[in-house]
């Protein structure tokens, strides 16, 4: 079976990307937002085009779905 990225639908704080990155690495997702957040402090850019790239290219996780 292929790992494949998707973005988190249990674990989600804006759109699960971060999430869905811990998933994919078996990490705590915190870190992941850790790390978001320091590339996020020179201006912004470094952190949130890739953000905003992930968020759109990567898919919603269809094995779990959550009811809101």
């Amino acid at each position: 079976m292929t790992k494949r990225l998707y973005r988190s639908t249990k674990d989600r704080m804006i759109a699960g990307v971060c999430g869905g990155i811990a998933e994919y690495f078996n990490i705590d997702p915190v870190i992941i937002r850790i790390i978001a957040v320091i590339l996020l402090l020179p201006g912004g850019l470094p952190g949130l085009v890739p953000y905003v790239i992930l968020w759109i290219i990567v898919p919603n996780n269809p094995g779990s779905h959550t009811a809101r």
